[in-house]
């Protein structure tokens, strides 16, 4: 069973600086997390023109609740969270499920 953290950042007072601080700095302190097994982002855009999206999202995958609690409590996870302040300009909201797959036959 796969455990998902899911991050949505708000828009950034400067989307520039926000993508280079990401790309430079916050994801390499984020993939030194011990018990990551998937990192993935990128940039939402809304089905409905009347709704808005996320700036930016990424999802962290680990074997469990209880490895991403580790990987949070781990000097890398602590590194990657104090981080956060440093870019996240237009705010972070941050959920966590167990990811549940659905298959589909055709």
């Amino acid at each position: 069973m796969v455990h998902r953290l899911v991050v949505s950042y708000g828009q950034p007072e400067d989307p520039a600086e926000f993508d280079a601080h990401y790309r430079d700095t916050h994801i390499p302190l984020t993939v030194q997390m011990p018990g990551l097994v998937r990192f993935t982002t990128g940039k939402p855009q809304a089905l409905d023109p009347r709704q808005s999206a996320p700036y930016f999202v990424a999802h962290l995958d680990f074997d469990s609740e209880q490895a991403m609690g580790a990987a949070f409590a781990s000097e890398a996870g602590k590194a990657s969270a104090a981080d956060l302040r440093t870019f996240a300009s237009g705010g972070a909201t941050m959920t966590h499920y167990e990811v549940n797959e659905v298959h589909v036959s055709r």
